[in-house]
């Protein structure tokens, strides 16, 4: 009988307590909606629902022998089938009762309350895991993304190619777009081309990455470094290098980027052997500085330290405007990533790397500092052939090192006594030998004029990386308003 009732849509009527009816899953009225009348006509329909008297009767005498002792589970789900609708008149001829709870039952309702709280916080608690787990998920994939690797090749071929070197053949076009017009040269992990592009129509430089995994992991950092700079340098304002296009092509690596001219390195040297007119005056060593700064000023605002600026890293774009681009990317890093200890070309590399002390942009400061002075006397401003010979030159034309960088330098042990004597070791007799630094100033090694500028170079090249000025910093040095001759094109 249970079962066809609830097959009707009807839920059967649980048992009675402390002649109370108990309705079991809802707080709503016991009867249908359909059965709102009094008197005969309610009395007819509890007959429809319930059937006969005898069954009546017998859900009554059940009714009255359930034990008090009911599972803690069915006194959970069971609530007073009174409600608002209710009223003693509505059930008269059936004992349901329309007296007032006494206190003991008011107590057991605000008790049974209480017991379902704990399971309701618990609830909460569980919601607020999951919503935590979701925004940890969200914040892990916000921390990632990607760039897609061309690979180009002929088709209907596969196979290895037979000799691991690109060779290039002047006029061939590689990929089917690159025209190869002149050999360039070579550096440490790459060699480079000037080449037409078919498609777009103008000359590029397209540089192939030697096949070794280490160089394509940290030309692949490049890549990913010049299309964040680019994308935040729509313009082309800023004085670096833009990126054109890279794919990967006889298993190769190729980047392609935009074409520039001498590096300051080479131009300098070419411009001082050849006799001609001295390139590297006053007014175009502040033009170079500025622009220098404005390019150190926009990546370390990013919150990148380009780690290998160089005179061979700065390139003309351009000699009769004196226009540079800072270039080479692949050493840089952001500031928050785990700094490697081994950065910077030795020559222009900071006292607090060498020392392993913490450092920041404030390196890229410091190689500018020797680049100019290279610039303006046409000699490496701190010659060295090692660390310790590096640090003795320091020392002899900046200033000695603070105390208190030496106590925190991982590696001060490697240079210096406890007593902060300067030493090395021989290569040939593997024998412990003190450094004297040759006293000298920055004023000596750049005997002229201006010393304006001598001033500002000292600016730079501060030994203590908290007194060095940051890039923003620098340029509101008064040398760089001096106001000289303008630029002839």
């Amino acid at each position: 009988m249970k079962k066809n009732l609830a097959d009707r849509g009807f839920s059967f009527p649980p048992s009675l307590r402390d002649g109370q009816l108990v309705q079991a899953g809802s707080s709503k009225s016991l009867w249908s909606s359909n059965c709102y009348a009094v008197g005969d006509e309610h009395d007819d329909c509890l007959s429809a629902l319930l059937g006969s008297d005898d069954m009546l009767a017998t859900w009554r005498r059940k009714s009255s022998d359930s034990s008090t002792g009911k599972s803690s589970g069915d006194e959970n789900k069971a609530y007073a089938v009174r409600s608002a609708n209710s009223s003693p008149s509505t059930l008269p001829d059936y004992g349901y009762g329309g007296r007032e709870p006494t206190k003991k039952e008011e107590d057991e309702k605000i008790s049974g309350v209480r017991e379902e709280d704990p399971g309701a916080s618990l609830e909460d608690e569980e919601v607020d895991v999951v919503q935590d787990q979701v925004r940890q998920i969200k914040k892990q994939e916000e921390e990632f993304e990607t760039f897609n690797l061309k690979i180009v090749h002929r088709k209907n071929r596969t196979g290895f190619e037979e000799d691991k070197n690109f060779h290039v053949v002047l006029n061939s076009v590689i990929a089917g777009r690159y025209h190869v017009a002149e050999y360039l040269g070579s550096a440490a992990f790459s060699k480079a081309i000037q080449a037409h592009d078919l498609h777009a129509g103008m000359d590029v430089c397209v540089k192939i990455i030697k096949n070794k995994k280490d160089f394509f992991d940290q030309s692949l950092d490049e890549i990913k470094l010049l299309k964040y700079v680019n994308k935040h340098d729509p313009a082309d304002k800023h004085h670096i290098l833009r990126l054109y296009d890279y794919f990967y092509y006889r298993e190769h690596l190729l980047i392609v980027c935009e074409l520039l001219k001498a590096n300051l390195y080479e131009f300098h040297k070419f411009n001082r052997e050849s006799g001609g007119e001295v390139y590297f005056t006053m007014p175009r060593l502040q033009s170079i500085t500025i622009q220098c700064l404005e390019a150190l000023q926009f990546l370390h605002g990013l919150g990148l330290i380009h780690c290998d600026l160089k005179p061979e890293n700065i390139l003309v774009k351009s000699y009769s405007r004196c226009e540079m681009k800072v270039i080479d990317l692949g050493s840089s890093c952001f500031e928050t990533d785990q700094l490697c200890s081994y950065v910077q070309s030795r020559s222009y590399r900071a006292p607090e790397v060498i020392l392993r002390l913490p450092y920041d942009k404030k390196i890229d400061v410091w190689s500018l500092g020797c680049i100019l002075a290279e610039l303006c006397t046409g000699n490496v401003l701190f010659q060295n052939d090692s660390p310790a010979t590096f640090l003795a030159r320091v020392i002899g034309i900046i200033g000695p090192i603070e105390q208190g960088m030496l106590a925190k330098g991982r590696d001060t042990y490697k240079y210096f006594t406890k007593n902060h004597m300067l030493y090395e070791r021989n290569q040939e007799t593997n024998r412990l030998e003190y450094l004297i630094p040759k006293k000298t100033s920055l004023r000596h090694r750049m005997p002229m004029e201006d010393q304006g500028f001598v001033d500002f170079v000292a600016h730079l090249l501060e030994v203590n990386p908290k007194k060095r000025p940051t890039a923003t910093e620098a340029l509101k040095h008064p040398w760089l308003s001096y106001p000289y001759e303008p630029i002839s094109a």
